[in-house]
């Protein structure tokens, strides 16, 4: 998108229109100048008195375009007239021009309908909608059909645990941790390759700069697969597409935040490795054995693979049956599952899923289940299902990740945790 400035670029002397926010007042003896913001960026109004404005007034200026070379894109506007549209309270709770960096995460989020107007960070949200718009270009490419699921269910896939009840008439449902049930069940109907983009809810009481317990999730589920290895094949032309894009179309953005994006070449470097040999290198860094791959862990085998392979990209594969839920494909004690650690953080989790309904029914009682307990989950099984599996990408993160935000609520244009439920 152009900016105000660059749209009048070349239209010096001719009189234009410009509509937008009054960002920031400077008076210089009988001169005023005045940054006018819109949702493409600024432009600097010229006048030859003191305006009768304030900060984050609605306007429309009326005025003829002069040439300057400090002014944004070497342009001005020479005011000749301007009308009101609102004015607003001049107590502003947080200042609007100037760097967020300066302001605490708490005061942006309290005041998060004022904050979204600071441009640097509106900027975050421009990006997360380009992001969303080539995923589902990248898999309609593929044969992929998008579905919208409800987030109201029933029972939890997922064993009923981290589930958020909610009074439905005159009965108790969930809100859904995943789409899971709906995008293996239009597997099954025949569709084959579904994706969905939709908001999740997890009921955990998480106080970390990774976890929202509301977010979005990209979701995709395909039939016809052999492991996980075409999950992630599947995954590699996802985020090559969208590095793609977003490095040609949102350069901007990213200069904005100094932040850059993966070229093909370093995705197609991002090492497979397997839930041992992760855990391995990990102790191999840290200088102690570790069991588990933790955040720090997951920081370590990044800078590894930023190390070895040129690329801050890991696939894992392998975990442990019991690290996986209960629909997982097993492999004797591991599983034909998968994480995608992206930049320290875990962006993926994915896997085969098991098709055949009586490998469901001998791998329940394992978990503490029952068929009854699934609901309608197991019919998906009982009258034929192909092979197939999954994953799901968090929005937030992945934004989070391309920019280096330091907190995953900052990609989240309302985030939801154990304290805020407002605005």
């Amino acid at each position: 998108m152009r900016s105000m400035a660059a749209e009048i670029k070349d239209k010096v002397g001719k009189e234009v229109e410009v509509l937008g926010w009054v960002h920031r007042i400077r008076e210089l003896g009988k001169i005023s100048f005045v940054v006018l913001r819109d949702r493409s960026g600024e432009v600097q109004l010229v006048l030859e008195e003191k305006p009768a404005l304030g900060q984050e007034w609605v306007i429309k200026v009326v005025g003829k375009v002069a040439a300057n070379e400090k002014a944004p894109e070497g342009v001005e506007v020479q005011v000749q007239s301007i009308e009101v549209l609102s004015e607003a309270d001049s107590e502003l709770p947080i200042p609007v021009n100037q760097d967020p960096a300066k302001l605490g995460l708490e005061a942006l989020l309290d005041n998060r309908i004022i904050s979204l107007r600071i441009p640097k960070i509106r900027r975050v949200f421009e990006l997360q909608a380009a992001i969303l718009q080539y995923f589902g270009e990248y898999m309609r490419s593929q044969g992929f059909t998008e579905i919208k699921t409800s987030k109201l269910i029933g029972s939890g896939t997922e064993g009923g645990t981290g589930l958020f009840q909610v009074e439905y008439f005159d009965t108790k449902v969930f809100l859904a941790q995943s789409p899971q049930f709906y995008k293996q069940a239009m597997v099954a109907s025949g569709m084959e390759r579904v994706f969905e983009i939709g908001a999740a809810y997890r009921a955990e009481k998480h106080e970390t700069p990774r976890h929202l317990n509301e977010y979005v999730s990209l979701d995709a589920e395909m039939a016809f697969i052999e492991s996980e290895n075409d999950l992630i094949d599947l995954e590699q032309g996802i985020l090559k597409y969208i590095f793609a894009q977003v490095g040609e179309h949102n350069g901007d953005i990213l200069s904005l935040w100094d932040a850059t994006v993966p070229t093909a070449t370093e995705m197609d470097r991002a090492p497979r490795i397997t839930h041992d040999e992760a855990k391995e290198i990990i102790s191999k860094q840290l200088g102690h054995r570790v069991f588990e791959i933790n955040p720090e862990g997951e920081r370590v085998v990044c800078e590894w693979a930023g190390a070895e392979h040129g690329v801050e990209a890991v696939y894992v594969t392998g975990f442990p049956r019991k690290k996986r839920p209960f629909y997982t494909y097993p492999l004797e004690q591991k599983t034909m599952s998968f994480d995608l650690l992206f930049r320290g953080l875990e962006i993926t989790t994915g896997g085969r899923r098991i098709n055949d309904y009586r490998m469901l029914l001998e791998t329940l009682p394992k978990f503490g289940l029952t068929e009854e307990g699934l609901g309608d989950y197991p019919t998906i099984f009982k009258y034929g299902c192909p092979p197939h599996g999954g994953f799901a990408i968090g929005l937030e993160r992945l934004t989070q990740k391309i920019l280096g935000l330091s907190n995953v609520k900052e990609a989240s244009l309302f985030p939801r945790d154990r304290r805020r439920i407002r605005p």
